[in-house]
């Protein structure tokens, strides 16, 4: 075989390991309810439950942080996160949490945030302008 044929059969075996490593990370939205019967990793997307207490103690375990979230069905869970609180936590509009249900907790490994958008008074100034 000529070397382009091998690095071509080289070039399509990496490609097709790459693919197949990224489809294994993908995991479906879902609610808590959902989330109790399942063993594989789920997202959950919600809000945070301003209502209930967030306990952060960087000094005893900056790795450690639990609140409550309130998925889009009005389940309320307990959530952990080993990790250190968000900066600007407490303002996000939605949550997404990534994990599994442990119990009544759900242990999150993966946290996003959507959190209001510096430019939203703005938008609003603007409409407001013109009409």
């Amino acid at each position: 075989m000529t070397k382009i044929y091998i690095a071509a059969i080289m070039l399509i075996a990496g490609g097709i390991a790459f693919f197949s490593m990224s489809g294994k990370d993908v995991t479906t939205y879902t609610n808590f309810a959902d989330a109790a019967q399942s063993t594989q990793k789920v997202k959950i997307a919600g809000q945070l439950a301003k209502d209930k207490e967030m306990i952060y103690d960087p000094v005893e375990d900056p790795n450690h942080f639990s609140f409550f979230v309130r998925d889009n069905n009005g389940e309320e869970r307990k959530v952990i996160l080993n990790a250190a609180k968000p900066q600007d936590f407490e303002l996000s509009e939605q949550i997404v949490i990534t994990g599994k249900m442990k119990g009544d907790e759900f242990h999150a490994t993966e946290l996003l945030m959507k959190c209001p958008s510096k430019y939203k008074d703005e938008e609003i100034k603007i409409k407001e302008g013109k009409s």
